[in-house]
């Protein structure tokens, strides 16, 4: 049951918890596989956003008994973190008026052996048209290195690309294989991409962001909606439609995805078994040489 579905949660549109509810019920055939599992990670806003949120990660009261949880050691104790099995439990963490789900690249019970890793493409400034010519330049970096990619738009400024992986290799080498690639993508491109975390040094370039992958990192679920003007969806897309220029990082909302999965499905419905990084690890240090330390097991 949800409550209070008449507040507003994005007042410049008009769309109430009760419409965020009713867009996550009506999606979670096509988002729950892609988040069953993974520990979550809460981002809510109680009086909208138009106020201040917060991030919330444990779960210690407050939930039901049937809620499945997660707990995770930390440096100084422990989170029990929330895990999505099934639409009940999407409704519930819905209305704790969450918004956005923020999930890990792994899934309970084998929290130190990634299924998938994520590139963040982030561009400094709203340039639809150089942040898509970047995932597809990167797409074609993985391809080299013997990986097929999979898109999605992230519901802000870039788009994020996502790797399957067999479980077999340790977070700690799925980490440092995804920021040697973002070293050597970024060695290539100096011009125009850039590892700087730091805004004010990035000088206009795009931040290719590797941070995704290590311990209790998180990235926006598939399908979630973010908490922006306009409830924009990290959306599922195909490379075709990028390379045609048909979809921008803000195209998918709330309100025109339910029809977008009513008219094509699932894109990332084949996305099949998950490859192992043994071999792409030799060919990006061969590719890299000077900085193979970095991504050695």
């Amino acid at each position: 049951m949800i409550t209070h579905p008449e507040k507003v949660l994005f007042p410049d549109d008009g769309i109430t918890k009760g419409d965020v509810a009713a867009y996550y019920e009506a999606v979670a055939p096509v988002l729950l596989p892609h988040i069953q599992g993974r520990p979550v990670t809460m981002e809510r806003y109680p009086a909208g956003i138009g106020d201040k949120g917060f991030w919330q990660k444990d779960v210690s009261k407050g939930f039901p008994e049937w809620l499945q949880r997660v707990e995770v050691p930390k440096k100084d104790g422990v989170v029990h973190h929330a895990v999505i099995t099934d639409v009940r439990s999407l409704m519930w963490v819905t209305n704790q008026n969450t918004i956005t789900q923020h999930v890990w690249t792994s899934r309970v019970p084998h929290l130190t052996h990634p299924d998938i890793c994520v590139f963040d493409l982030d561009p400094s400034d709203d340039d639809p048209a150089a942040v898509r010519r970047t995932a597809i330049d990167l797409r074609d970096l993985l391809a080299r290195l013997g990986l097929p990619s999979w898109v999605k738009t992230s519901g802000s400024k870039g788009f994020h690309i996502v790797v399957p992986l067999d479980g077999t290799a340790h977070m700690g080498v799925v980490a440092r294989f995804v920021h040697g690639v973002g070293t050597l993508f970024v060695h290539q491109h100096p011009e125009r991409l850039t590892q700087e975390f730091s805004k004010a040094d990035r000088g206009g370039r795009i931040y290719v962001d590797t941070g995704r992958n290590g311990y209790s990192a998180t990235f926006a679920a598939a399908y979630t909606v973010r908490a922006k003007p306009g409830a924009p969806v990290s959306a599922p897309c195909a490379w075709e439609e990028l390379e045609r220029g048909d979809v921008e990082p803000r195209t998918f909302t709330l309100r025109n995805m339910p029809d977008r999965i009513a008219a094509i499905g699932d894109p990332w419905a084949d996305m099949g078994e998950g490859h192992s990084l043994t071999q792409p690890l030799d060919r990006l240090k061969a590719l890299l040489p000077n900085h193979a330390e970095r991504v050695e097991p």
